[in-house]
């Protein structure tokens, strides 16, 4: 009998990937749904290390990333566009198809 996998370990290891990580991203701001690309931001933030890592790496506070992240988060533009760097990634603005 196989064992079930767990869809979010998966999910999680793959993000790992920088690729798979912006590409992921990409498709949850196609969604137009703020809460949808938190959500993405929260799992590529834990495939690459965690809250902790990140917040040494953004130079803000935990407290602030966790805030920032949660499900009723609304980072400002400046926390947003450290948390991508940190992440590897940067803010780009395209025409709207």
């Amino acid at each position: 009998m196989k064992k079930s996998t767990d869809y979010r370990a998966e999910l999680i290891e793959s993000l790992r990937d920088p690729r798979e990580a912006g590409e992921y991203l990409n498709a949850s701001l196609e969604e137009d749904d703020p809460e949808l690309f938190l959500l993405a931001l929260r799992n590529v933030a834990e495939a690459q290390g965690g809250v902790a890592q990140l917040a040494e790496k953004t130079n803000l506070n935990r407290e602030s990333l966790y805030k920032m992240l949660s499900e009723r988060g609304n980072p400002e533009l400046r926390s947003l566009d450290a948390l991508l760097h940190a992440l590897g990634f940067r803010l780009a603005v395209t025409v709207a198809k």
